[in-house]
């Protein structure tokens, strides 16, 4: 089905909300703390698409089998990754945090590689991936990769976010043919009660007083990034399908960037800038269908539409 303006208009617009999260949580984390934040970030989302489930008459799934990839998806697609993107970016800048993020589908493709038996390496993906890896270093800094400061560490948590990710979409293949309202309702709701116990024990969320600017900026994040998100992925992949709404690996760290730049005045270094486009060629060259370049050998260059 040919993609259509409203096509790439959801998109878009999901990759902005994407590429905003980076911003709203470097707002907020500067007064509430890590685990209450993603905790209520979690719980925003979960009440809004428990509201959706019902409005469009679905359940949450059933049986135990479920639950227990669930409780997987829920671990390794929110919880982590919220977690340590969070606190990552207590001294990461939003931009740079958008750039690290970026290696999520090289990630995939490893581990896709390792766990799945049809969707193994080809040269292109591995060109991909040792462009990735390439981008990560540049970013980083050599010397910088090899010793324990506390900037390198927190990008070091990043890096690992995006490799959560990239577990998460292995795992997500286990979820296919369930409701999908029903199912990202789950998500948000088995997500929010595995951290719940966990804020409670090591933060004191009812003592934190954050100013009116992160309090918004939870509230956003829960809202849009999180919850209409989720919609969002759901109304594109119905249209048009996974493939199309891939393209987002593209478009969302240049909004990150883009958002760190202009309201919390980011400067990104020449390496920081070298990186971003090292890493989106590692994600495009990977992206390359050997089906497609064998198309390439049937291709008459000599025909009628060459002549002048």
């Amino acid at each position: 089905m040919t993609a259509k303006f409203t096509d790439y208009f959801l998109l878009i617009s999901l990759s902005a909300m994407f590429g905003a999260s980076f911003l709203l949580i470097k707002i907020s984390v500067t007064e509430i703390p890590v685990l209450t934040l993603v905790a209520l970030r979690l719980l925003i989302a979960a009440v809004i698409l428990w509201v959706a489930m019902k409005i469009v008459g679905q359940r949450l799934p059933c049986g135990t089998r479920i639950w227990f990839w669930i409780l997987v998806c829920a671990i390794f697609g929110n919880v982590l990754p919220w977690g340590l993107i969070t606190w990552g970016q207590v001294e990461v800048d939003a931009g740079l945090t958008a750039i690290l993020m970026a290696i999520m589908p090289l990630a995939t493709i490893l581990l896709a590689h390792v766990f799945t038996h049809d969707e193994k390496l080809n040269i292109w993906k591995l060109v991909g991936v040792f462009l990735g890896i390439i981008g990560v270093v540049v970013l980083i800094g050599f010397e910088e990769l090899t010793s324990l400061g506390e900037d390198t560490i927190r990008q070091y948590a990043i890096v690992a976010a995006a490799v959560c990710y990239g577990v998460t979409a292995i795992i997500t293949k286990q979820l296919v043919g369930y409701p999908r309202f029903g199912m990202s309702a789950a998500l948000m709701l088995i997500s929010f009660a595995a951290l719940a116990p966990f804020v409670l024990i090591f933060e004191q969320p009812w003592a934190i007083t954050p100013s009116f600017n992160a309090v918004l900026s939870l509230v956003l994040l829960g809202i849009f990034p999180s919850a209409f998100g989720t919609l969002m992925i759901l109304a594109i992949v119905a249209r048009q399908g996974a493939s199309f709404f891939s393209q987002i690996n593209f478009l969302v760290p240049v909004f990150g960037v883009f958002w760190g730049y202009m309201f919390l005045s980011e400067r990104l270094s020449s390496n920081a800038l070298l990186a971003l486009v090292i890493i989106l060629i590692g994600v495009a060259v990977a992206r390359i269908s050997p089906n497609a370049l064998k198309g390439l050998k049937h291709i008459d260059l000599k025909g009628d539409n060459s002549k002048p």
